[in-house]
């Protein structure tokens, strides 16, 4: 069973929260405030995925992703707010942020977030796609895609559109083993080996 951690300064989310993942076999082994309180829950049970709220008072969620990823790297972190302007979703995924969801997603979209998480799949609310794909259009970043080719570039661009892999062959006309090709070579190229974190650099932050 897969272990949970909440963070959140508000006590009915906490607690919707708490029943939405018990029923579905998720193991809440704590509920936290704020990021001091996350950090002493963490020092004595074990942990496989927190969700985080960004605004708290005491130690907002920004901060405690640093901390947790820091002291407990293999804790796969799911950002869930309100706020997604660029500074946070930016700063959340710097610091090692796996996923970005909003609020507003729902139940389903929270446990399909979650279960993509315990697979290594992160995961990117649409509107907070959106927000980075605005942030690309406005920050070329010449450096990054300097060494891709036109068709990697392509390719790279319709991932900060937040297309799933079947959905970019079916777009340029190309098996989804090719796609997966062109993006384990745009890895390689721009040293990025996480899909979240290569639309965060693209966006020019």
């Amino acid at each position: 069973m897969n272990r949970v951690l909440l963070v959140d300064d508000e006590n009915m989310l906490l607690d919707s929260l708490e029943i939405i993942l018990s029923v579905n076999d998720y193991e809440i082994i704590g509920k936290a405030h704020d990021g001091h309180e996350a950090l002493d829950i963490l020092r004595s049970a074990a942990c496989d995925i927190a969700l985080v709220d960004l605004n708290m008072k005491g130690m907002g969620g920004i901060e405690l992703i640093g901390h947790m990823k820091r002291m407990y790297p293999d804790v796969k972190i799911l950002v869930l707010t309100t706020f997604y302007d660029d500074k946070n979703i930016t700063d959340a995924i710097s610091n090692g942020a796996d996923g970005y969801l909003l609020k507003d997603s729902g139940k389903d979209a929270i446990l399909g977030a979650v279960g993509q998480l315990m697979h290594g799949v992160s995961v990117l609310d649409p509107k907070v796609m959106m927000r980075l794909t605005s942030l690309m259009n406005k920050n070329s970043t010449p450096d990054l895609c300097e060494e891709m080719t036109e068709r990697e570039r392509e390719i790279a661009t319709l991932l900060t559109e937040g297309l799933t892999n079947r959905q970019i062959a079916d777009k340029l006309y190309i098996s989804e083993g090719t796609v997966k090709n062109y993006i384990s070579s745009i890895y390689d190229k721009t040293g990025i080996h996480d899909r979240v974190k290569l639309v965060v650099a693209l966006s020019g932050n």
